[in-house]
Order: C-alpha cells, then sequence, then structure tokens
C-alpha cells in the first residue's frame, strides 16, 4: 500500500469534529493536503504522537481522536503501549504507518523490518483491537469495525516507502508554533472553553 492512498481511506471515516496527531515526515504534507484542517496536530517528533494523543482522549472523553503514528516515531516510545493497555480510551483510534524505515533520513529499517511485530506487541500489552493491515480493503474494514465499536482501536498499516512530492501552494507552511496555538484555538471553539487567556496588558 502507498501511504497517500492510505490516507485518503483514512479522511473518509475522520469528521470535521475529530482531533489527529499527526507524526513527522511526508505525512505532514500529505495529510495536510487530503484534511487541511485546525483540527489535526501536527507535532512532527519523534516518540510523542500516540501519548499526546492518548492525553487529548482522556481529557476530551466525549471526543474521538485519531493518532497517525509511524514506526518510526514508535520505536522511539513502545512504553506507551503499557499505558494504553492499562487505560483503554474508547475514544482513541491509534493507526501506525509502517514502512518499514526512516525514510526521512534516506531509509535505514526499523525494527519492523524484521521480526518484529507491533501489532502482536500492542495485543500484549493488553490492547485486544490490535491488528495489521496490508491492503486498501483491509485498512476500510478496520476503520469501519472502529468506528462502530466502543473501545481503543490499534491499527498498524504495512506500507511501502515512497511519498506524494505536492506542489508548494498545497504543502504545509506553518511552524510548529503556528500549528499549536492553530490548534489550540480550534479545541476552544470546539468546546466552547478557554484554554489559553490572552495575556494581561501592563
Amino acid at each position: 500500500m502507498k501511504r497517500y492512498d492510505c490516507l485518503k481511506v483514512i479522511r473518509k471515516f475522520v469528521s470535521d469534529e475529530d482531533l489527529v496527531v499527526v507524526s513527522l515526515g511526508g505525512v505532514v504534507d500529505e495529510w495536510h493536503e487530503i484534511r487541511p484542517s485546525g483540527g489535526n496536530l501536527f507535532l512532527e517528533i519523534l516518540g510523542a504522537i500516540t501519548p499526546v494523543a492518548l492525553g487529548l482522549a482522556i481529557a476530551l472523553p466525549h471526543r474521538r481522536v485519531f493518532s497517525l503514528d509511524t514506526d518510526g516515531s514508535f520505536f522511539m516510545n513502545t512504553g506507551v503501549l503499557c499505558t494504553l493497555g492499562n487505560q483503554q480510551p474508547k475514544n482513541l483510534t491509534v493507526m501506525v504507518l509502517d514502512n518499514e524505515c526512516y525514510e526521512c533520513i534516506g531509509g535505514p529499517p526499523t525494527p519492523s523490518s524484521g521480526v518484529v511485530d507491533i501489532a502482536k506487541m500492542a495485543q500484549g500489552a493488553g490492547i485486544t483491537n490490535a491488528q495489521t493491515v496490508r491492503t486498501l480493503g483491509e485498512l476500510e474494514q478496520a476503520l469501519g469495525d472502529a468506528s462502530k465499536r466502543k473501545g481503543l482501536s490499534y491499527i498498524v498499516l504495512k506500507l511501502e516507502p515512497g511519498t506524494v512530492r505536492l506542489p508548494l501552494e498545497k504543502r504545509k507552511i506553518s511552524d510548529g508554533i503556528e500549528d499549536k496555538y492553530n490548534f489550540l484555538r480550534h479545541v476552544e471553539r470546539l468546546e466552547n472553553i478557554l484554554i489559553k487567556p490572552p495575556c494581561e496588558q501592563k
């Protein structure tokens, strides 16, 4: 499967009211082009994607949260599986985009290129709804099942390496600081709350 094609399938199951935490690398521009929204939080750092999505899911239990993680990021923080298994947030869907390599730094292999099975690791941590998908049809079925059930879902997408080269006007040009505040204000509007009040004038 190609990542861009998978993201287009995922988009069909993500509403405008949902929150999505996104990993780094080629997925950033691809997801931004497919779903331009203040409801995307682009962290662009390894190891923090699913933990942040987990925190959002716990803080906002009435709202669906998606983690668009990668295998490289996952292997930087495998311990999050233990917290996921113990917490079991019902409104969280984790997807690991597993192309079996660190593509954005030249393609050295990740552990999942060998015998390591991420979905089985998740199952071992108590995440019963963990599975690996290898076709777009399997992905659509898995996301359809996840949208119907009340419970944590964990989906590993086996991908071939490759990034769609988008024209500049379709790429994400904001930086991490801008992304953070765009997301924060988006959540404030969705929830009708004030997270960060304006600075006091002196």
